[in-house]
């Protein structure tokens, strides 16, 4: 199944490859060879330590190839959209704060890395996918419904 993300996530992603794959095990094999030279391997800790961090290492490898090759690559730029979808900047009025706030609506791993970007798959996310500017959106929340104004929509 492909996941969207924008161009911006997608060079996040093959940076993080590149460091992983380039520097990370690089400095993991450099670990593993000096535990190596330690002698017993059973009573080694460095050694251990250098193989679980190895192990950790391959694992993201393998997760960010993987994520990668999924990507359905979305450039916001080329959007010309009165209703959101994925890639927008939102900016809505939280009625329940009385403040304005203004976000990009991303994939799940590029929403992580930045605090004024939120994952399509989020409720609010979610809420906010196909409304137009002056639209009321109801978000259910734990702690009860919240209610946003879409003020404003960008595609840069």
């Amino acid at each position: 199944m492909s996941e969207p993300m924008t161009t911006h996530g997608r060079k996040l992603l093959e940076d993080e490859l590149n460091h992983l794959v380039r520097v990370e095990r690089e400095q993991i094999k450099q670990a593993i060879s000096e535990a190596r030279d330690l002698g017993d391997l059973k009573e080694n800790a460095e050694y251990a330590a250098a193989k679980e961090r190895q192990s950790i290492i391959e694992g993201r490898i393998l997760d960010v190839q993987s994520k990668i090759a999924r990507a359905r690559v979305i450039d916001v730029t080329t959007i010309n959209s009165n209703k959101i979808v994925f890639g927008a900047t939102v900016t809505i009025f939280d009625h329940q704060k009385e403040t304005t706030l203004s976000f990009q609506i991303v994939g799940e791993d590029e929403a992580m890395t930045d605090p004024k970007k939120i994952s399509y798959n989020s409720p609010l996310g979610r809420a906010l996918i196909g409304r137009e500017a002056g639209d009321e959106v109801v978000v259910k929340a734990p702690k009860g419904d919240l209610t946003y104004e879409v003020q404003d929509i960008k595609y840069s």
